[in-house]
């Protein structure tokens, strides 16, 4: 029997719930800091030269070109190469994208995605660089690496061969960012050569962090129309790839073999007497399209109102077409599609749903030794990691449970990716439900569970170690109807504290400050599966969900002290605990505190002063006298009476409850009475 007192055994484990490698606080990769690095180069007037990504045959990589060929390679900055260079103009587009000699079209279709979405895009390519100010050779770019967001600074040297690019070239001469972006990918993964030939799913989650799943188009789930609509609806990335012995042919039909694409669109049109399912491809090569049914020019189009026609149809050569998806299942072979959460599986007559997930990385050791496929349960549970997880909401028709296993790549070399990895799944009897095994990175699979507590094991075929990511998505109901919003790890919008109202969907009050999950999602994680999270556990939440980068912590963590009064003050069932709908009531004020702190705080010092905290309780609404004013700076702030972000919301919870608490006994109103303000003066003070 499986025993959920048995999953942590070994110490080495971890579960990732700290703020470390997150898009607050990342990771430098090769610990390259750019501010720094940039800084240092204007104060001596140099431009950057990157020593651990040199201008120089290790770069590019010994296979990728003959010999003869490498030592003809040129590196130049754009400066070099143009009088105007920019990072961006005009915005950015798939359409900047034309991809170069590199075979790296499956990380361009990836990128191609990604310029679709922008609340994606955005961690990826930050806005503090370019060829117009602060200008010293350098810039960087974000990708999520083995579960961290890490950041990576290259040089602007760009590698050319007999005058034109190696790599990705921009459509518009003077606009860089895919050949930067397209180098400090290559730096990321160890070489230009390293981006030869990949596969798009990996660069996906990389431009993401998110989950993503492949179907086959050949022999699709039944419900893949009904997939793609919910992938759709909650904006996820989306690719596909043509099958073919040999790379790179294109055939009379326009169609590319071997190929990635990115898809870009799809829609039901309105066709002669009926409706047709058309989907839109693009071509990272920026030209070469389809040239069957609903391509550019082809007669279809003359079947459908001109609205739509003039709407959907571009007749210019850039790589972008349309097709049936017929035609489209005809001739791609496999679907791609990402997002923060696997959104794509919310489909069907179910209520909305939340997900959330479970992160653990570990090193395995092999003990599968009775044969390739055979494997032995009994032995791989009692001398390997087993990961529990409930489930407790289930629909026979819907998805609810999606397990991605990552195997971390061998000082970025791409022989990791020979490992043969995946996991089994157990119930209570031991007995073997699901097991999936494939040669990639990224094995990820969903299913459908019925409730109860089941065990993950992670494994490989061969016989050696493995450092992996094991990541457990479960969907959970939300009762309360609200909707379930794309989730997404987006930067805050200032560099102190995120401003919520602008990370929150509009129309919804639900905070946002955690960079990959909604409040419930939060609650479910630090519950523990449970219905209802006590003291210590809401103590480890706001630590970690609220206090996420260096200034917000400042002026001191939560205390298990703090935490007590704070779910004294929300905990209207008087049980000591928080329930889900009590912890979203104080997610929402916490949400309206942190607003006030960041506006209040206007040095950026993590602290507030007696006339900024003054200031801050007239934004939310409330009044207090220069006595009491005195007497909670005094209660609740340091030796200077300055208060931290942490001391801050637990002034204010209890100050707005204990105010309404009390207008709700006397009915003065809004405007407290001096017998009001002697009793809170009594209350905050003790």
């Amino acid at each position: 029997m499986l025993s959920p007192n048995s999953s942590r055994r070994l110490g080495q484990d971890w579960k990732t719930t700290g703020t470390a490698g997150s898009l607050q606080s990342l990771k430098k990769f090769n610990n390259q800091d750019f501010s720094r690095l940039r800084a240092s180069c204007l104060s001596q007037g140099l431009l950057f030269e990157d020593d651990t990504f040199p201008a120089n045959v290790s770069s590019i990589g010994p296979n990728l070109l003959s010999e003869d060929k490498l030592w003809l390679i040129q590196w130049k900055r754009p400066t070099e190469l143009q009088r105007n260079p920019h990072l961006i103009m005009d915005g950015v587009s798939r359409f900047d994208i034309m991809q170069g000699e590199i075979g790296d079209c499956w990380m361009l279709a990836a990128l191609g995605s990604l310029t679709l979405q922008k609340r994606f895009l955005e961690n990826v390519l930050p806005k503090d660089q370019g060829f117009q100010n602060d200008y010293a050779g350098i810039f960087h770019f974000r990708f999520w690496h083995f579960g961290d967001w890490v950041d990576v600074v290259i040089d602007d040297r760009l590698p050319l061969l007999n005058g034109r690019y190696l790599s990705v070239h921009p459509r518009t001469s003077n606009e860089f960012w895919p050949s930067l972006l397209e180098k400090a990918y290559a730096k990321l993964r160890g070489s230009y050569q390293n981006l030869h030939g990949g596969y798009i799913s990996d660069a996906l989650v990389d431009f993401t962090g998110g989950v993503q799943l492949q179907f086959s188009l050949k022999n699709p789930p039944p419900d893949l129309e009904e997939i793609l609509k919910a992938a759709d609806r909650s904006q996820c990335l989306m690719g596909c790839s043509t099958s073919g012995q040999l790379r790179n042919i294109e055939l009379r039909n326009g169609i590319v073999q071997g190929h990635a694409y990115t898809i870009t669109g799809a829609t039901k049109i309105r066709y002669k007497n009926g409706w047709e399912h058309i989907v839109r491809i693009w071509n990272p090569w920026g030209h070469g399209e389809w040239k069957g049914a609903w391509s550019d020019d082809s007669p279809e189009w003359d079947h459908v109102e001109p609205k739509y026609r003039e709407a959907l149809c571009r007749d210019k050569d850039d790589g972008e077409f349309w097709m049936s998806c017929e035609n489209f299942q005809e001739h791609f072979s496999l679907l791609y599609i990402c997002n923060s959460t696997p959104t794509f599986l919310d489909f069907g007559g179910q209520n909305r749903t939340t997900w959330s997930v479970d992160r653990h990385i570990y090193q395995w050791s092999p003990v599968v030794t009775t044969g390739r496929n055979n494997y032995s349960p009994a032995g791989a549970l009692s001398r390997n990691p087993q990961y529990f997880f409930k489930v407790t909401d289930y629909d026979p028709k819907t998805y609810n449970v999606v397990i991605s296993l990552i195997q971390k790549h061998a000082d970025n070399t791409l022989d990791a990716q020979k490992l043969k990895i995946g996991f089994l799944i157990f119930r209570e009897n031991s007995k073997v439900l699901k097991q999936d095994f494939a040669l990639a990175r990224d094995v990820t699979n969903y299913f459908i569970l019925s409730p109860g507590t089941y065990a993950v094991l992670p494994a490989t075929s061969e016989d050696q170690e493995f450092e992996f990511l094991l990541r457990i998505f479960l969907k959970h109901q939300d009762y309360n109807g609200e909707p379930n919003y794309p989730l997404s790890s987006m930067l805050p919008k200032q560099d102190t504290f995120t401003d919520l109202r602008k990370t929150t969907p509009e129309n919804s009050d639900e905070p946002r400050l955690n960079q990959d999950s909604s409040y419930k999602t939060i609650f479910l994680r630090y519950a523990n599966q449970g219905s209802a999270i006590d003291a210590l556990q809401l103590q480890h939440l706001l630590n970690e969900e609220v206090l996420q980068d260096e200034t917000a912590s400042l002026g001191g963590r939560f205390s298990f002290d703090s935490c007590r009064g704070i779910l004294a003050l929300m905990d209207l069932g008087s049980n000591g605990r928080l329930t889900l709908q009590e912890f979203g009531s104080l997610w929402r004020h916490i949400a309206k505190y942190l607003d006030v702190f960041k506006k209040e705080d206007r040095n950026n010092s993590g602290y507030l002063d007696v006339s900024e905290l003054k200031s801050a309780i007239q934004t939310a609404g409330l009044s207090v006298n220069e006595q009491l004013l005195r007497l909670m700076a005094l209660r609740y702030g340091d030796a200077t009476r300055r208060i931290g972000l942490s001391d801050f919301i637990c002034c204010m919870l209890r100050l707005e409850t204990m105010t309404y608490a009390f207008q709700n006994l006397a009915e003065d109103g809004p405007q407290l009475s001096m017998t009001t303000m002697e009793w809170l003066t009594l209350v905050m003070y003790s």
